[in-house]
């Protein structure tokens, strides 16, 4: 097993070696604008998975995919020739699903946006239902009963079982440390 530090270096060239050879040698008609995005090289090195983006619609995506699937082999021979390992390792074209998330959180922020402006338009105008400020305060010198009133603030009957009441775990400890 290869370290995955060797894995990762493996990719990276990987990555730059498809890109130029798809660049310079590859003269496919049905290869569009395509971007190698990632690399990434199992463990063992013997396998690798290249992430690819292409600028388009559908159809020239899967004009894309198979002139990909086609140059596989003089790929793999280039990445051999470069690379210098002693297995080649198989490569795997996957289309990267990235520009599409991208495309979804972007759709989902703008009905985010468009939500809010509802919002903030049908408010305008209004005013709270119970004031501004919704919370009782007592006013100053108002000596009425507040909400603590009942509570016992002494020791109950769950003396010592509680954060409140009687002799706490740490108040024990302080003696026999100050002879330390």
């Amino acid at each position: 097993m290869a370290d995955n530090a060797r894995a990762r270096k493996l990719a990276d060239r990987i990555q730059v070696v498809v890109a130029e050879t798809l660049d310079r040698r590859i003269k496919d008609p049905r290869l569009g604008f395509v971007t190698i995005t990632d690399a990434r090289v199992t463990g063992d090195l013997r396998e690798a998975t290249v992430f690819y983006t292409v600028y388009g619609d559908d159809e020239e995506r899967a004009a894309s995919a198979a002139a990909l699937e086609s140059a596989k082999g003089v790929l793999r021979s280039e990445v051999g020739r470069q690379t210098g390992v002693r297995f080649t390792p198989t490569l795997t074209f996957v289309p990267d699903a990235l520009p599409d998330n991208a495309r979804t959180i972007d759709d989902l922020l703008d009905k985010a946006r468009a939500r809010d402006a509802e919002v903030r338009q049908a408010s305008t105008g209004k005013t709270y239902a119970g004031g501004a400020d919704p919370y009782r305060r007592p006013e100053d010198g108002d000596d009425e009963a507040g909400p603590d009133e009942g509570r016992d603030e002494g020791r109950g009957e769950g003396e010592g079982t509680g954060e409140g009441g009687g002799r706490g775990r740490d108040e024990g400890r302080d003696e026999g440390t100050a002879s330390a």
